[in-house]
């Protein structure tokens, strides 16, 4: 069984994507269908308990209308 371990930055991207997601006024289900994600991978994103892909970083950004940039400024 795969066990991988979140690391405080994923911790901290997603603490990010959903502050600003609620910043915009917008649902996880409303982020996940204009980034073509899942409303479960866009909810486990943001609590830190799924690595994302720089693609779906880049759609993530888009649907909030941020730079990716703004999501990683660590």
């Amino acid at each position: 069984m795969n066990k991988t371990k979140f690391t405080q930055r994923d911790i901290s991207l997603g603490k990010r994507i959903a502050r600003m997601r609620r910043q915009r006024d917008l649902s996880q289900e409303e982020v996940a269908i204009k980034s073509s994600l899942s409303q479960t991978t866009v909810g486990l994103l943001e609590v830190g308990k799924r690595r994302i892909s720089l693609r779906s970083l880049q759609r993530i950004a888009s649907s909030l209308g941020v730079k990716v940039k703004d999501l990683i400024n660590f």
